[in-house]
């Protein structure tokens, strides 16, 4: 484990797991999302498959994501580990909504200095739609992934509930 993926829809707790792992094993994390979103305005890195290029060039890294469609590929082909969070939408909603209102009321600075607002509630880009419209596409694509004979060597771990993951976190 020192090139790794944690995939799983919005608001599985990617993130919270790349971190912890990251610290566990001292692995450089990366945010796919502080990656590709980098100013205001949603604005997005327009050189962002050279600096995954390069930043999954080196040895030990993690990132949290199943990857951004310009650079998913990459990524698989360069990680050694993928550990999807493939929790239901019973675990993803709750989670996403409470993150949503938090970082709405606190006007919390996320991705490139971006604040959600009340007013992206009512987006479809909005991380609530965003969870509950990909769910199923995003895992799908997960699946497809981990069957795919290109990533066959990675070693695949499946979390089913947070408790599986916390059982496996607490074993790192």
């Amino acid at each position: 484990m020192q090139r790794i993926l944690v995939v799983g829809v919005t608001g599985a707790g990617k993130s919270t797991l790349a971190r912890a792992v990251g610290e566990r094993l001292d692995l450089p994390y990366h945010e796919m999302d502080a990656l590709h979103f980098t100013g205001p305005g949603w604005a997005t890195d327009d050189r962002l498959v050279e600096t995954v290029s390069h930043l999954t060039d080196g040895p030990r890294w993690i990132i949290d994501s199943i990857g951004h469609p310009d650079v998913r590929d990459l990524l698989w082909e360069r990680a050694d580990t993928v550990l999807w969070l493939d929790y239901g939408r019973r675990v993803i909603m709750p989670r996403v909504l409470r993150r949503s209102v938090r970082r709405t009321v606190t006007r919390e600075s996320i991705f490139g200095g971006n604040r959600e607002t009340w007013a992206g509630w009512l987006s479809r880009e909005h991380p609530a739609w965003w969870a509950w419209s990909q769910y199923a596409g995003r895992r799908r694509e997960i699946e497809r992934r981990t069957r795919d004979p290109r990533f066959a060597p990675l070693a695949t771990t499946r979390f089913p509930h947070p408790r599986t993951t916390a059982a496996w976190l607490a074993s790192v």
